[in-house]
């Protein structure tokens, strides 16, 4: 999925999520975090994501998250399963609040998601990512290290797009 619609995070649990990612890689477990920092990598929440986003939705998108001030709390470290490998992804979950589902359902709406999709309604997790292709061997290490984390209080008042195929993303 090349193409996406994120929420940023607040400076301080964009940090926080950030040190949570260095306490990974310190370890030697795998990580979010980049031996080369990039503006661009950084801690969101996916609202949508596809292999395109329709024209329409470019110029209706920004109006969605228009003066957003979105009171979040970052949550427990989940891991989620992956149908195609026997590793897993090693999430923050966010904990759901009534405007966080309606904005994301009005996203996936706006840029054509299927209902039965990921991003359906009711089908979709909201979390951070904190580690992909996490070995099973490495799970309870990883949890040791950040199971216990605090949650993580946050105000979104960013949204962003991200090209993944141009690699480049720009706030709406």
């Amino acid at each position: 999925m090349a193409q996406s619609v994120e929420l940023l995070l607040d400076p301080a649990a964009d940090a926080a999520v950030r040190d949570e990612w260095d306490l990974l890689a310190a370890a030697g477990l795998p990580t979010e975090r980049r031996a080369q920092q990039s503006g661009s990598h950084r801690p969101h929440i996916t609202l949508y994501a596809a292999s395109s986003i329709p024209g329409s939705a470019e110029g209706e998108l920004p109006s969605l998250v228009a003066d957003l001030e979105l009171p979040l709390l970052i949550g427990a470290c989940v891991f989620f399963g992956s149908g195609r490998s026997s590793r897993f992804v090693l999430v923050r979950q966010v904990l759901p609040t009534a405007a966080l589902l309606e904005l994301q359902r009005q996203v996936a709406e706006c840029c054509g998601g299927s209902p039965e999709g990921h991003f359906g309604p009711g089908r979709w997790s909201p979390h951070v990512t904190l580690a992909r292709r996490v070995d099973p061997s490495q799970a309870a290490a990883a949890l040791e290290l950040l199971g216990g984390a605090s949650p993580v209080p946050t105000v979104v008042t960013q949204c962003r797009r991200w090209d993944g195929t141009a690699r480049v993303d720009w706030l709406l």
